[in-house]
């Protein structure tokens, strides 16, 4: 078993942008996801950081397992996740913005269909900015994994929303 270190507040304020975003990117509602890594911050504080483990993979780590508890506990009671919010563009034309609104709509669907673990992998490297190695810590998984279920998930959300016609 690793020792255990206290986590100093500077390292926990630099990774916080990038852990809120992760968050965020899992719940798809900005107040779940500022609940969701305040209550990472939290554990993260309360546990203590193992020495042998990179701070930001372990924080998406404990993000990562809290929100799948919180998906769990949901579940249970037959609640459905909050849909994502349409954010309106300032196109210039009503024709674009309607396009433009389709198309958000088409690829939130997507996303939302994802299988969980092609959606983990995208919501840490596109949405949150992690490195494939960062992800691959945070996951527990091999970084070529990482870089395969990425390709598959931008793939998949490709072809849902016809991207390619």
């Amino acid at each position: 078993m690793s020792e255990k270190q206290q986590i100093p507040g500077r390292d926990l304020v630099a990774e916080l942008p990038h852990l809120r975003r992760f968050a965020v990117s899992l719940v798809r509602d900005v107040a779940d996801g500022d609940d969701l890594a305040q209550a990472t911050l939290e554990r993260a504080l309360e546990k203590g950081k193992p020495a042998d483990y990179d701070l930001r993979p372990w924080l998406f780590r404990i993000c990562r397992n809290l929100w799948i508890d919180d998906m769990r506990r949901k579940q249970t009671r037959d609640k459905s996740a909050p849909a994502l919010k349409v954010v309106a563009s300032n196109a210039p034309s009503a024709e674009t913005a309607a396009n433009d609104r389709i198309l958000l709509a088409r690829t939130e669907q997507a996303i939302a269909d994802l299988p969980v673990q092609y959606r983990e992998v995208m919501s840490l490297v596109a949405v949150g900015g992690a490195s494939y190695r960062e992800a691959a810590g945070a996951l527990g998984t091999p970084v070529g994994t990482v870089m395969s279920r990425l390709a598959r998930a931008r793939s998949m959300i490709a072809d849902a929303v016809n991207y390619y016609d």
